[in-house]
């Protein structure tokens, strides 16, 4: 990636602001083959009323938006908890090359929990997939986030 600020430390800092808004904190960022950023998001769930603006989803909108085609297939997708189903599944549409997260999510993930989404036989794409990247900045800031609300 250019510059010196690492892939995830954008998701983390994306994350971050959607906590400050009252959001469930995850980050999500899209990089391009060479390293570049084409688009960043945090959740905005609450704020946007939308059920399935997922910091994922807002972050492969856009980075689709900006480079006219629904395929990135040199891309990559970081994000800061493992993906959900919808998200998953987003995930393999676009025909992302590598998806790297954060903190697992035994109860709503898809990728290494739940259906494993990219394991089933039916499905036309999968990435690579690296999770426990800086698990533990993006598990604590939930753990936070949620010890907060209680």
């Amino acid at each position: 990636m250019s510059g010196v600020t690492s892939p995830m430390a954008v998701a983390l800092a994306e994350a971050e602001k959607a906590a400050a808004q009252g959001e469930t904190p995850v980050g999500a960022v899209v990089i391009d083959a060479a390293g570049n950023v084409l688009a960043s998001a945090g959740n905005r769930v609450e704020q946007d009323h939308d059920p399935t603006a997922h910091a994922e989803i807002l972050a492969l909108r856009a980075a689709a938006a900006r480079r006219a085609t629904a395929r990135l297939v040199d891309c990559d997708l970081w994000v800061t908890l493992e993906p959900c189903a919808m998200c998953a599944a987003a995930i393999a549409l676009a025909r992302i090359r590598r998806l790297y997260f954060g903190a697992w999510d035994p109860k709503g993930g898809a990728v290494e929990h739940g259906p494993r989404l990219f394991t089933q036989p039916t499905l036309h794409h999968r990435p690579e997939i690296y999770g426990g990247i800086d698990e533990r900045r993006a598990a604590e800031l939930l753990r936070g986030f949620f010890r907060d609300r209680r």
